[in-house]
């Protein structure tokens, strides 16, 4: 859980600013993924906001609906099942995918709309967004450590408030999958798995 939540917390609450008061609609791209997975969870308990989220497959649309998203978006067709689903456009877009897709992401964000991405692909052209005046963000969970900020202990405090979640039963753990083999067969195994683009949740390589 740590690393995924922490990336979808700073997210949700430093990124986008949320809080418990929010309201609009936010899709979480790769939904049934480790950061989609817990983003949605905490999108629902901690805000108001309308939760959609990317799933294609039968077992990842089942596993985005357990978690509670509100609805939905085919991203093979994004533009399209978006408008089907958010008529009135995104307001908050979470992406790991964003390669190809900005102009897709200008046509379903709403005017002053935010996105955050944490992929980080070369050439990447932001320019379409600037007509809707969309801002983008970058997450990187380790920015604090990296460069040893005065509020490194935002992190440890984040992780107990979310621990606190699991335990009272508010969130649910993303594992999904564990390979009971810590060796380089297993770790093998265990990427094999999540490079194949067909696990949901987290998989995890147990000694």
């Amino acid at each position: 859980m740590p690393l995924t939540t922490i990336t979808a917390w700073e997210t949700l609450f430093e990124r986008f600013g949320l809080t418990a008061g929010s309201t609009g609609t936010l899709l979480a791209l790769g939904g049934a993924g480790g950061v989609g997975s817990v983003m949605i969870q905490l999108a629902k308990e901690l805000t108001g906001l309308r939760v959609l989220a990317s799933a294609t497959r039968p077992e990842s649309r089942k596993w985005v609906r357990q978690l509670g998203a509100d609805g939905i978006v085919d991203h093979h067709r994004l533009v399209e099942s978006a408008g089907e689903v958010a008529p009135e456009g995104l307001d908050y877009l979470f992406t790991p995918h964003s390669r190809g897709n900005i102009e897709a992401f200008a046509r379903i964000v709403r005017p002053f709309g935010h996105i955050t991405a944490i992929d980080e692909p070369e050439g990447l052209d932001l320019l379409p967004l600037k007509p809707k005046s969309i801002a983008w963000h970058w997450e990187l969970m380790f920015t604090r450590s990296m460069y040893q900020t005065e509020d490194m202990n935002q992190q440890g405090k984040l992780l107990e408030t979310v621990a606190g979640l699991v335990d009272g039963k508010r969130i649910r753990t993303t594992l999904t999958t564990t390979v009971d083999d810590f060796s380089a067969t297993g770790m093998r195994e265990a990427h094999r798995l999540v490079e194949s683009g067909r696990t949901t949740g987290k998989v995890v390589v147990a000694r």
